[in-house]
């Protein structure tokens, strides 16, 4: 064998072991992407149905945001019957005040005065005093 033989020789021992470590490596790149594949169908999937579960759930909060929005409304116009009612009956209140104050003072001091008036004529404008057992009559 010459040299030249021997390096050709040596060159394809080479060639076949750079071959055999390429198929190698390339057997395992296509067991990485079988892998990733697998686990990006699975991702997917997960994505896929959490998706459909925020639709649902933002349906749902889109309803119940809406109702309660309606609600509010709602409450809306009661407050602003209840502000109308409590001003009204204020201002009527302020007046039926106003209009019986005066007359309810002086009806109040009229029965005192007619009390006191009924107290006297009952007792005949006299006073009576308890002096050891006898009454003696004073006159007020």
């Amino acid at each position: 064998m010459t040299t030249g033989e021997l390096v050709l020789v040596a060159a394809i021992v080479l060639c076949a072991i750079g071959l055999a470590a390429l198929a190698v490596a390339l057997v395992r790149v296509l067991d990485a992407l079988a892998a990733l594949r697998v686990e990006v169908r699975e991702l997917r999937d997960q994505s896929n149905r959490m998706i459909s579960e925020l639709r649902v759930s933002t349906d749902q909060a889109r309803d119940a945001v809406g109702a309660a929005r309606e609600d509010l409304i709602r409450f809306d116009r009661v407050l602003g019957s209840a502000e109308a009612i409590s001003s009204a009956v204020g201002r009527g209140g302020g007046a039926a005040r106003r209009v019986f104050a005066t007359p309810v003072i002086k009806g109040v001091g009229v029965v005192t005065g007619v009390k006191r008036a009924v107290d006297r004529l009952r007792t005949g404008g006299e006073r009576f005093e308890l002096v050891s057992g006898e009454s003696k009559r004073r006159r007020a």
